[in-house]
């Protein structure tokens, strides 16, 4: 069965951390694509052993402005 989850992905110094939103499943890699094929297998890995895991609605994620430079 394929399921579509979802990924947020942020860089820390030289790594890309990647956290699926729907577990508490995260990971990381050199660059972008490895960090989002690390967390794959981690999600895998994690769907696999854990019994009746909790997956989340997926989050509304969206951008806004606000008035000062962060």
């Amino acid at each position: 069965m394929t399921r579509t989850l979802t990924a947020a992905v942020h860089q820390e110094d030289d790594w890309y951390v990647a956290r699926c939103l729907e577990l508490d499943v995260a990971s990381q890699g050199e660059t972008l694509d490895e960090a989002l094929s690390n967390l794959r297998e981690a999600v895998e890995v994690y769907l696999d052993e854990v019994q009746n895991p909790t997956i989340e609605t997926t989050p509304l994620v969206t951008s806004f402005q606000v008035g000062r430079a962060a």
